[in-house]
């Protein structure tokens, strides 16, 4: 089960997330053709002149922080990164079929997602602001203090955020059951966060098999 805190609704109204379980996938280096199709869309994106913040997901997401409570400039959300990474010129090395994927959505739509190994994930899951309990060490090996940022938590603690996420529940070649958790614009209306949901789990199954189960919460 995944739950929204109260305290972000609160501050946050049409706060909202999707998700997306995979079962039985099979994570690899990225398809040549997935490669391909990546660079090009990439290189469109630099084409265009445009700079992050002319992206509606960037703007949007920038509002959601600053409601939390958190400095978007000095915090930015991982889709922003992503973004001024590509327009500023910057490589954007493969790692996996999985995490290439998930870099690929997040770009594409602007907004932060996080792809997280379901079988390193205990009980249930809620999205909340964080405690001074809540570290862990980062993808970008650091530890983080995620005091007063939007984050996902198991009955462990603290796992992902639309920041950066954890070691913990990183997906590598071994991942077998996986979560999507999309930070979905909160003026998306239901039945087009289910439609990019879809859209999302058809590409990620055809390069990655298994089956996939949505929901927007």
């Amino acid at each position: 089960m995944i739950t929204i805190s109260p305290e972000i609704s609160e501050l946050v109204p049409h706060f909202k997330i999707g998700t997306i379980t995979y079962n039985d996938i099979a994570i690899s280096e990225s398809p040549q053709m997935i490669k391909g199709r990546f660079q090009l869309f990439l290189e469109s994106l630099k084409l265009e002149e445009k700079s992050a913040a002319d992206y509606p997901g960037v703007a949007e997401y920038r509002n959601v922080f600053k409601a939390l409570g958190t400095d978007p400039s000095r915090y930015r959300p991982a889709s922003e990164a992503l973004l001024r990474r590509v327009l500023n010129g910057k490589d954007l090395p493969p790692i996996n079929s999985g995490v290439d994927v998930n870099n690929f959505f997040s770009i594409r739509f602007a907004i932060p997602i996080g792809l997280y190994n379901l079988d390193k994930i205990e009980g249930n899951v809620e999205i909340r602001i964080g405690s001074t309990e809540d570290t862990y060490e980062g993808l970008n090996g650091r530890e983080m203090n995620m005091e007063g940022k939007l984050l996902s938590a198991d009955s462990i603690g603290a796992f992902g955020s639309p920041i950066v996420d954890s070691k913990r529940t990183m997906v590598d070649e071994s991942v077998q059951n996986a979560l999507h958790i999309v930070y979905l614009q909160p003026s998306m209306e239901k039945h087009e966060a289910e439609e990019l949901l879809q859209s999302m789990a058809q590409m990620f199954t055809q390069v990655n098999g298994g089956t996939a189960e949505i929901q927007v919460i």
